[in-house]
């Protein structure tokens, strides 16, 4: 199902070339929320990456020593990316993705995503290496979170 999102606009797929969007787009899904649904739940299998259309969505671990789970970071901006996991080995969700609001979010299955990015390797560097930057952001996210409940 195509996307009548602006692909172009995504951090993640800026300065990406219009043919690789618009083969991204054919594979994207829409999905809609409300509020305190669980868009994926930490430990689950992974198997695509996510982005934010409209609302906002708490990321939560588990914590062994508490009986309840921690918020580590918020989704917030139209356009942003969560669940990453989808796309990086050993592809299941280390946190678990609620929304807060109801919300509109875009979905691209991973392993079609990934095949995409490995036929364009320039595009898929590019691509891999804003995704990196944003797990090196929510790991400094969710370790402040964390140190503040000990």
């Amino acid at each position: 199902m195509a996307t009548n999102a602006p692909l172009s606009e995504f951090a993640l797929f800026q300065n990406l070339p219009e043919e690789l969007l618009e083969k991204v787009a054919k594979i994207c899904e829409e999905a809609t929320f409300s509020e305190g649904d669980y868009i994926f739940r930490e430990g689950d299998d992974a198997d695509k990456l996510h982005f934010l259309l409209d609302g906002e969505i708490v990321l939560k671990v588990r914590l062994t020593s508490r009986p309840d789970s921690i918020t580590v970071s918020a989704v917030s901006q139209q356009f942003e990316s969560f669940g990453w996991s989808g796309i990086v080995p050993p592809y299941h969700y280390t946190a678990s993705a609620v929304c807060d609001t109801d919300c509109k979010v875009l979905t691209i299955p991973g392993a079609g995503f990934l095949k995409l990015l490995e036929e364009n390797p320039s595009a898929g560097f590019s691509v891999m290496r804003r995704l990196t930057e944003l797990v090196a952001s929510r790991l400094r996210t969710s370790r402040q979170a964390l140190l503040k409940t000990l």
